[in-house]
């Protein structure tokens, strides 16, 4: 396992991958912050971190680049990487609910469990877990913080003023 660091406008994200793919992107103090199994050696020039690091840069200076161009693979269930995938599919500048995504997986799938998964999601921004929002619209549940949430969707132009007036 290998990891490097990346400066980005909302604070210092660490990049893991397995030489192949990525398989980690966690923002600086967040929750479940490098939930990675063994040890891991810093490879600055490793061609996915170069790869990911050019996405990031695109993402933060405006562009909508795709998560599907990069090669993910990020560790957990069947159930959670399906949830991941969903992420992937939530069009840049949009939000959707914990809700919406249960019942996009089945009938009988609770929020909170993919809320569950929604949380646990180890390549954070670029898996866009960002873009899902409380039921009555509310900022809730980002491991990053919500800081950083409401940062990353005035970014792509998500009207904060109408989600966060239902942030207590």
């Amino acid at each position: 396992m290998y990891y490097t660091a990346y400066h980005s406008p909302v604070g210092l994200l660490t990049l893991a991958s397995d030489g192949q793919s990525l398989t980690g992107l966690w923002i600086q103090g967040q929750k479940y912050h490098g939930s990675v199994n063994g040890l891991m050696v810093e490879a600055k020039g490793l061609w996915v971190f170069e790869l990911a690091e050019d996405w990031l840069d695109r993402y933060f200076s405006g562009e909508r680049p795709d998560p599907c161009v990069l090669p993910l693979s990020p560790a957990g269930s069947d159930f959670r990487r399906a949830v991941w995938r969903m992420l992937c599919q939530i069009p840049y500048g949009q939000v959707t609910t914990y809700g919406q995504l249960a019942r996009r997986i089945g009938d009988r799938m609770s929020p909170q469990a993919v809320g569950g998964a929604v949380s646990h999601n180890p390549i954070s921004i670029i898996i866009p877990c960002h873009r899902v929002v409380g039921a009555d619209g509310s900022l809730t549940g980002y491991a990053g913080g919500l800081d950083v949430k409401t940062r990353l969707l005035a970014l792509e132009g998500v009207p904060i003023s109408q989600l966060s007036s239902a942030v207590p």
